[in-house]
């Protein structure tokens, strides 16, 4: 009687529940509805009135601007460059209406191509005062309706339409129609963000069922959603890696004349002469160039330029005659060298892989081991912590370690820092691993500590001593083997000290592991940089053409703390208009090498903060015996934040030197502050949250390199006229 009773309460409990999640998601379905059709169509909605008056299609052309040949507007004075229409104030909105594609292209086909403008700034003036300034393109329909006014208000008269652009600048706009309806418009992209954030708040709530499971890596329902969504984002990864190859055939160089050179291709050219058996490159060397005295010198490479002296390849190393790169030789040999092996077969000579090919793949293997780094931290020191909490500390170790950044911009100034960052992943699994792993053969005993894992040892060496290769910064990770080892380490000592002979096997075994793969890999690189510049460890950064001697040049020490306080603590800097973030100064006494960021580690990632708690829950994770590991992380870090200040100056990508160090030593931290204090959790979803946004919007930041304004207008302004609209 009792079994069929218990089975009927079970199946009106779940009746129950699944009821609430049907009312649940239908009541969510509807307010994103809601928002999409109101909220966000806030334009269509403020311009039912309007008359669409095509009187308000006549302009008048200011002073500063005239109509070319293909029917664009030519800048000629910026000070009187506008168009003028009249509004009789039925709507707030104006329609900059662009010119037809087919005149686009023929402009774009023409010789002043570089002159069009793929990106306008505008500022609508009236009787009532100006709205503020803001951008718009043809790529991007929605952006080419613009409030006519700073508050939404329906302006009356004749409405000046400013093109704040430099003389010589090709508009492509063909008319401003004022008294315009707006169109009722639905985005799909928009309700699949909505949507998106609905799930993960739902699934991040405190009282989701993620809190009350615990991460168990022998679950297998746990190893298939991982699994799912790494193939998931890697079969994302090959077919974007696999449009590019095929669309960017030709070689990535540009040239202006009287300028330098910027060839793009440098992996791929340091693959090409390895293929024929050559440490150079073969490109081509300007007798003026291998005639200068001092080709370092600035002024030097200045008077070269304008006597029109080329090529002179930019952040290319020149030694002796010949170019050189002064990046590490592994990416070429794990990606580039492979790539034209096989394209031979059917090109002759093959083809060079796009730099942002390579580092697709390589951020994808990154993730996949930076989260099971991740996960397999948290086994070992916080064991039993709850499964959202896990795939928080994912997020937010990616967001930390720099990751968004090296996403977003795939050149080839990435590539090194996205395989030296695959390699450390992998071999940090691998050795947190060594002393678990289950085999019968391949282990090495030594007497009072637990076995080690030779393959574990040997494949984590090797991958570590792969980042010598990438950026060596990056192997002063094999120091952390001395905190993580430090046990086998002394007991290696007490056999030697004891003279066991019986265990000397053992030593010998663990220390060939150790020492055996990572020579296999740093003494090929060592030669092969003694060939080039004579001495094993020049990599030949101080023969770089770039915007100082860097054979002379060295960072004032007055500009240390200050570098390091801006790779910390760089503060935000917000504006009124979408992406509400731009480029935070970083002014320096004397001068060095700084490149535009958005804001500090710190601010950036706030979680990396819980690393200076490790000594306040030592305890809670001391079982794990990686506390030393976590703390030699955190000096490292340090470190190498001082030693990139010195050496490189501020640079937004040198952050992935050290901010995967910071995150690794916190990550233990904010696993036990979540798996024994509840109200931590909380804290911590919205710092995840926060590190999420301001990620996303970092890339939208106007003036950072390779701006997404500039290469993909479409994409900001489609973007950004889901805000300014409303």
């Amino acid at each position: 009687m009792f079994a069929p009773r218990f089975r009927l309460a079970l199946a009106r409990v779940r009746s129950r529940r699944a009821r609430r999640w049907s009312l649940a998601v239908a009541l969510v379905a509807l307010l994103i509805v809601v928002l999409e059709c109101g909220v966000c169509n806030m334009a269509h909605w403020r311009s039912l009135a309007a008359s669409t008056d095509s009187a308000s299609y006549a302009n008048v052309l200011g002073p500063g601007v005239h109509e070319t040949r293909q029917g664009l507007l030519e800048v000629t004075d910026p000070a009187h460059a506008y168009v003028e229409v009249d509004a009789d104030g039925s709507s707030p909105y104006i329609y900059v209406e662009p010119v037809s594609s087919a005149k686009l292209s023929g402009a774009l086909a023409g010789p002043h191509a570089s002159d069009v403008a793929s990106t306008v700034y505008v500022r609508v003036q009236s009787g009532d005062g100006s709205a503020p300034s803001v951008s718009l393109t043809p790529y991007a329909p929605r952006s080419l309706y613009v409030k006519a006014a700073a508050h939404g208000a329906s302006p009356h008269g004749a409405l000046r339409v400013w093109i704040e652009e430099p003389v010589g600048a090709m508009v492509p706009i063909a008319h401003v129609r004022a008294n315009v309806h707006v169109p009722f418009s639905w985005s799909w992209a928009q309700v699949g963000i909505m949507a998106a954030v609905a799930l993960l708040v739902a699934l991040l709530r405190p009282s989701s069922r993620w809190w009350a499971i615990p991460l168990n890596t022998t679950s297998l329902r746990q190893r298939l959603v991982f699994a799912l969504v790494m193939t998931a984002l890697g079969v994302a990864v090959l077919v974007q890696a696999a449009a590019i190859a095929s669309t960017h055939t030709a070689p990535l160089t540009f040239h202006r004349a009287g300028e330098y050179t910027y060839d793009f291709d440098q992996y791929g050219h340091v693959a090409d002469a390895l293929l024929h058996g050559r440490t150079w490159l073969d490109l081509p060397v300007p007798d003026a160039l291998a005639q200068a005295g001092n080709p370092y010198s600035v002024a030097t490479r200045n008077a070269l330029n304008s006597a029109g002296v080329s090529p002179l390849y930019w952040d290319y190393a020149f030694y002796h005659g010949h170019w050189y790169s002064y990046f590490g030789v592994v990416p070429a040999v794990s990606f580039f060298l492979p790539y034209q092996l096989a394209t031979s077969w059917f090109v002759p000579g093959g083809l060079m892989l796009p730099s942002a090919c390579a580092e697709l793949l390589a951020m994808f293997v990154f993730t996949l081991f930076a989260c099971l780094l991740v996960v397999r931290l948290v086994k070992r020191c916080v064991p039993r912590t709850p499964l959202a909490g896990v795939c928080l500390l994912c997020v937010m170790f990616l967001i930390g370690a720099n990751s968004v950044y090296l996403w977003y911009r795939l050149n080839f100034y990435s590539v090194p820092f996205a395989t030296a960052l695959m390699f450390t992943m992998a071999g940090l699994w691998l050795w947190l691993g060594a002393d678990q792993a289950v085999m019968r053969r391949g282990r090495c005993a030594l007497p009072g500590v637990p076995a080690l894992s030779l393959p574990h040892l040997a494949g984590g060496a090797c991958c570590i001593a792969l980042t010598f290769g990438c950026r060596p910064t990056f192997a002063l990770t094999a120091l952390l083997a001395f905190a993580l080892f430090w046990r086998q380490i002394r007991a290696c000592g007490r056999v030697i000290a004891s003279r066991d002979r019986t265990h000397y096997g053992a030593v010998a075994r663990a220390v060939a592991a150790m020492i055996l793969p990572a020579a296999f890999v740093v003494g090929p690189v060592c030669l092969y940089n003694a060939a080039r510049f004579g001495s094993p460890f020049d990599f030949g950064n101080a023969y770089q053409l770039t915007v100082t001697d860097m054979t002379s040049f060295h960072t004032p020490l007055a500009n240390i703390a200050p570098i390091m306080g801006y790779y910390f603590a760089l503060p935000l800097r917000f504006q009124p208009q979408f992406p509400w973030l731009a480029i935070s100064p970083t002014p320096l006494s004397q001068w060095a090498f700084t490149e535009p960021c958005v804001c500090g580690l710190f601010i950036l990632a706030p979680a990396a903060l819980a690393t200076f708690a490790l000594p306040a829950v030592r305890r809670g994770i001391r079982r794990a015996h990686c506390t030393g590991m976590l703390a030699s992380a955190l000096v490292l870090g340090v470190l190498l934040a001082a030693f990139d200040s010195y050496v490189g100056g501020f640079a937004w990508r040198y952050m992935a030197d050290f901010g995967w160090l910071f995150m690794l030593a916190a990550v233990p931290v904010l696993a036990y502050w979540m798996r024994v204090w509840k109200p931590a959790r909380v804290l911590i979803t919205l710092v995840a949250w926060w590190m999420v946004v301001l990620a996303a919007l970092s890339c939208f930041v106007v003036g950072r390199d390779d701006s997404l304004i500039n290469n993909m207008p479409g994409l900001f302004h489609t973007v950004q006229a889901w805000f300014t609209l409303l």
